[in-house]
């Protein structure tokens, strides 16, 4: 039966005939599918359009976790969307379809895009997920394909995201360490570790935007230090934003306050020049000076803000303590200029910060007059960014050895030594972080105060800068704080910028920085494993169990 069968295909010209021209179609559309960039379409054909095109494609990028190895930054798997212009028929039913999926696409670009018949390769959309791959393809749509990327994503979404940076569509790094350390991120897999943990960068976060909404701040920044490292805990910037999205953010929530920007900070310097004075034996712990008037230099008057309850004369505790300028700038003058100047540059105050994610020069007078030198006693006149000068006052914090901050844990190749240099005596600091103690349990800094953890610090309140002097309207306030002030180890640093009350009003920082600098070392004490010391509390009056309780007092 086979056999006749094949006997009479044989014998039928016609019928081969027609059996040949079917082959013969069926091999040229073949051919032009082959031709035709299909969705469902071959890694080949893929891979060979995408590669004749001049867009770059994102690379691999090494991990980037905190100190104990939570992951900050890794790289996934992406698709991105692109098509042959040439080999669509209906640009209109593309262009809708897509949409309609994609619905952040622009209806019209799209279209313009599948209608130039000129060109070969078009992108049309990066970084699609999985799902939204497949809902594409279901299309069924020829002409398209896709290219697989990796992208840069952010599990802790806004969490220190002003550290981390981000990319840019092609794994370019834009800003923050992504930027700063490009380079080592894209030359090898080895994660990169930070000295950043997430719960004291989370801590600071949340009570920096805490503090930040309740004065109605324009901004405001945060630090973290291990003062005898020199180790960058945590490090914030209000407003956030969420770093996987950083086209949401405007330049405002995207720009890191607490490297880049530089203000002048107000009273948190009279430390320094307290410091300077003991160190170089210039004035005594005993000796007394007179606040009773304002200084005047030529023309200008400086005068203390809140009166010394009419003292006559006030020692250097009470100078630090009740934030006098017209005392501090009586020590400036037994110091000199010259000194001072030394003293402040010793500090790194005269530089931009070397800390390995990138920070702002500061603002320094163009010429020193008898006036400036002065107000620099008191922190005006000097800019200086907030990690800028955490560093510097971590100083008080390591036994009077300056150290340079580092964001990178030890052991990574771009680690490198960092050689403490002495600025002033260890007794000299002890001293004057006792002095700040007094600061906080009976001067400005009571809100900052932290039962059984025994911070020290400092407030400061300046006036911003404004056309011709200064606006009395607005405000840059701080904090700065040493703990515990027995055995100093951390500093904690909160600057708010321009912060107000419910009526509008500039508010100093004893109401706006010192509460919120309190919250943070409330909350991280015990994640530094800060024993609390209770010694201090006597048993009369009321318990005081939390720092919340204590300002309700």
């Amino acid at each position: 039966m086979s056999q006749n069968l094949f006997e009479a295909e044989r014998t039928s010209p016609l019928r081969a005939r027609l059996v040949a021209a079917g082959l013969c179609f069926a091999f040229c559309a073949v051919g032009l599918q082959g031709a035709i960039v299909a969705l469902a379409g071959s890694d080949s054909a893929t891979t060979r359009v995408a590669s004749s095109s001049r867009d770059a494609v994102s690379t691999r990028r090494a991990e980037i976790v905190d100190r104990n190895g939570e992951r900050l930054a890794t790289s996934v798997s992406v698709y991105s969307l692109y098509a042959d212009p040439s080999a669509i028929w209906n640009a209109h039913d593309v262009a809708a379809g897509l949409v309609s999926i994609l619905p952040d696409l622009d209806y019209d670009t799209i279209l313009a895009r599948l209608s130039d018949e000129d060109r070969r390769f078009v992108w049309l959309k990066r970084g699609l997920t999985p799902n939204q791959r497949q809902a594409v393809f279901d299309l069924g749509f020829e002409a398209l394909g896709f290219r697989e990327e990796t992208r840069r994503f952010y599990p802790q979404r806004s969490l220190a995201s002003h550290i981390l940076g981000f990319t840019d569509v092609d794994g370019n790094g834009i800003s923050g360490i992504e930027y700063a350390l490009n380079d080592r991120l894209t030359s090898t897999d080895e994660p990169l570790q930070l000295t950043i943990d997430v719960g004291i960068q989370y801590s600071l976060e949340v009570e920096l935007s805490t503090a930040a909404v309740r004065t109605n701040a324009e901004g405001g920044a945060g630090v973290v230090l291990d003062a005898r490292t020199g180790e960058v805990l945590a490090m914030a910037s209000w407003p956030m934003y969420d770093a996987n999205r950083p086209q949401d953010a405007d330049d405002i929530a995207r720009f890191n306050r607490a490297s880049s920007g530089v203000y002048e900070l107000g009273s948190v310097f009279k430390p320094f020049t307290i410091a300077a004075g003991i160190d170089l034996g210039e004035v005594t712990l005993r000796e007394t000076f007179d606040v009773r008037n304002p200084i005047r230099i030529g023309s200008d008057a400086i005068h203390d803000d809140h009166p010394l309850h009419n003292a006559r004369s006030a020692d250097l505790t009470t100078i630090l303590a009740q934030s006098s300028n017209i005392g501090t700038v009586q020590v400036a003058g037994r110091i000199g200029p010259e000194r001072q100047v030394r003293f402040l540059e010793s500090l790194g105050l005269f530089e931009a910060s070397p800390v390995e994610l990138g920070s702002a020069a500061p603002l320094l007078p163009d010429y020193w007059s008898e006036v400036t030198y002065a107000t620099a006693s008191f922190g005006h006149g000097i800019a200086v960014s907030p990690m800028s000068f955490a560093s510097a006052f971590a100083t008080f914090a390591n036994d009077g050895e300056y150290l340079a901050p580092t964001i990178l844990m030890e052991g990574d190749p771009l680690s490198e030594p960092r050689e403490p240099r002495r600025v002033m005596s260890a007794p000299t600091a002890q001293v004057v972080v006792e002095m700040m103690r007094t600061a906080v349990t009976e001067g400005t800094g009571r809100n900052a105060d932290v039962v059984g953890y025994r911070v020290a610090g400092k407030t400061g309140t300046a006036e911003k800068p404004a056309a011709g002097g200064y606006d009395d309207d607005r405000n840059v306030t701080s904090f700065s704080a040493v703990f515990p002030a027995d055995d100093p180890n951390y500093v904690v640093l909160i600057v708010l910028d321009e912060p107000t009350n419910e009526a509008g009003q500039a508010i100093s920082a004893a109401f706006a920085s010192a509460p919120a600098v309190g919250n943070v070392i409330e909350r991280i004490a015990p994640i530094l494993d800060v024993m609390p010391n209770f010694e201090d509390i006597r048993p009369s009056g009321p318990p005081v169990r939390m720092i919340a309780d204590r300002r309700s007092l």
